[in-house]
């Protein structure tokens, strides 16, 4: 579960200063360069009256096919394009360039959706090293890369320098579909061996991945011609006043055009694929601004209860065996009576490199504008499951100790291993009980995440319904929020939204029946993780309190 904005660390985690700077950007793949010049383009033609054949402009008979085959791989362009011709006619080439669009199917369902290229980069290995490829390859003797099934067994068994038999008459083998034989074509070459990192049109980023050729449906390629970058780098990409594939724009509400093209330009394509917390391990979802040490480094190994990351399991598990905590650092502020979970309290300011390593962890899980952070300003609050080897975080929300605006929550997150539990209704439950205690009304920073609206949406409604389907006679706006400490603009809208008030002669009036009131309730789900807040042990952050400490110590 997610909500409003993420306040992003800065850019060493053993750094001290409590200015603000902008995080250095994490290494992008550089486009591609055209083909040397003189080069010619393979060309795969797809007939519409007789099997596919393989035409390579650069040999017209089987020695030819052979030399080419057996090339070593540094003779070999490693920008050398390949253009495949449809039966419609149209032209598609390989690699696919920059803003591409076309059918996909999804590392995570196999599901068919349209997707857009963002980036791309070459396979080590090659495209015929992964084992879900649906292509098979055959190693022929002598041959630096191995060739498609059907037409490697074709040039080595059919055919003879001496037969007389082309390279265009040798078919790739008999397929159900256009798209798997167009497939075949494309699959060899070295064009072929790339990868994509897409963004699934219509879909919040964090479903963005690196998929393969194989997984697309090549017929079905459209080129953007603004967007596009071809083989050499270049291309027509143009800055538009609406920036394209954000499909999650209230989570960016605030941004003008320019800063959110800034945005996901910095962080449009993750820079570590999953993490390894404890015992359980998390595919990520967005973009962080790590350190320039872990550059490329594809997993990070974090210790839960120091949060230091590291790029070996060796390394993370050394630290462990010197770290002699089990738990957060801060002050535990709640434990609930079946003694399962507990709170921590961690000032910002006293717990500096836990709270960076924190949000480094969070922005592989929350997107947001913001690349910008000074932990000093927020205390934080870890909600950790308790068990004999310790205290596990599972989640957190971060509040500022003194927010103008009247936020009680600036940044929640539960990790994706801990979500459907509970855990982020219990937190965001928690900060209100937080408000009460401060008897402060409250409000979540915004913009709010999809997740975000969804979660805090569910809550009001609870809170609210609960309260309406108990009372009896009149109740007013002022009434429901000095109860729950939810914002009164915040109970307005959401009452507005469920349809049970309206607003006549100047005031709001409850109109929902008892049987409307139970649906709605129905709806929003149970209230998850509940907080007993007899068992919270807490005291508001005082600023004045904080400095005559810090004068007494000094």
């Amino acid at each position: 579960m997610e909500t409003p904005s993420i306040e992003t660390p800065i850019s060493d985690v053993q750094q001290t200063s409590s200015k603000k700077r902008k995080i250095p950007m994490s290494s992008k793949f550089a486009p591609s360069k055209s083909a040397a010049p003189g080069q010619k383009d393979s060309t795969v033609a797809l007939g519409t009256s007789a099997p596919p054949k393989l035409k390579l402009t650069s040999a017209s008979n089987v020695d030819a096919a052979r030399a080419v085959a057996t090339e070593p791989p540094a003779s070999i362009p490693s920008e050398g394009e390949m253009r495949l011709k449809l039966e419609t006619g149209s032209e598609v080439r390989i690699p696919l360039d920059i803003g591409a669009r076309v059918t996909c199917r999804s590392t995570r369902d196999n599901e068919p959706r349209t997707i857009r290229v963002i980036e791309r980069r070459k396979i080590p290995g090659g495209a015929w090293s992964h084992p879900q490829c649906p292509v098979e390859f055959v190693q022929l003797p002598g041959c630096a890369r191995p060739m498609p099934g059907a037409a490697a067994t074709a040039l080595a068994s059919d055919t003879a320098p001496d037969s007389g038999v082309k390279v265009e008459d040798l078919p790739l083998g008999n397929a159900p579909s256009s798209a798997h034989l167009l497939l075949q074509q494309a699959m060899a070459g070295p064009a072929a061996d790339w990868e994509y990192y897409v963004h699934y049109l219509g879909f919040n980023r964090r479903m963005d991945e690196w998929v393969q050729l194989w997984q697309l449906d090549l017929t079905t390629v459209e080129v953007d011609a603004e967007a596009a970058v071809g083989a050499d780098g270049g291309g027509n990409r143009k800055k538009k006043k609406v920036v394209e594939g954000h499909d999650s724009d209230s989570e960016h509400a605030d941004f003008d055009p320019q800063q959110l093209r800034e945005h996901e330009e910095f962080t449009k394509v993750k820079n570590v694929d999953t993490i390894e917390l404890g015992k359980h391990q998390m595919d990520t979802w967005y973009f962080s601004p790590l350190p320039p040490e872990m550059k490329d480094c594809k997993r990070l190994y974090f210790c839960e209860h120091s949060l230091f990351f590291f790029r070996t399991r060796n390394e993370m598990t050394r630290h462990i065996s010197k770290w002699p905590i089990r738990h957060p650092p801060g002050s535990e502020i709640y434990r609930n009576s079946a003694g399962t979970v507990c709170m921590y309290e961690v000032d910002g300011k006293k717990e500096k490199t836990y709270c960076q390593n924190l949000c480094y962890l969070a922005k592989l899980f929350l997107d947001h504008k913001t690349l910008y952070y000074d932990v000093d300003l927020f205390l934080f609050y870890i909600l950790c499951e308790i068990d004999e080897r310790g205290s596990h975080i599972v989640g957190y929300f971060s509040k500022e100790k003194a927010s103008e605006e009247g936020y009680n929550l600036a940044c929640i997150l539960t990790l994706p291993a801990y979500q459907r539990k509970g855990y982020g209704k219990f937190l965001i439950s928690f900060s209100y009980e937080l408000s009460k205690i401060e008897n402060k009304i409250g409000t979540p920073e915004r913009p709010l995440s999809d997740l975000g609206r969804v979660s805090y949406h569910g809550y009001w409604t609870r809170e609210l319904l609960n309260i309406l389907r108990s009372h009896e006679g009149t109740i007013s706006i002022k009434d429901l929020s000095d109860a729950t400490m939810i914002k009164p603009d915040d109970i307005v809208n959401t009452l507005e939204m469920l349809g049970v008030i309206k607003y006549q002669k100047g005031q709001h009036v409850l109109c929902a029946s008892a049987k409307e009131v139970e649906k709605h309730l129905k709806a929003a789900g149970g209230p998850g993780l509940e907080v007993d807040s007899s068992r919270i042990i807490w005291t508001p952050y005082n600023a004045e309190r904080e400095y005559n400490n810090a004068s007494l110590r000094s």
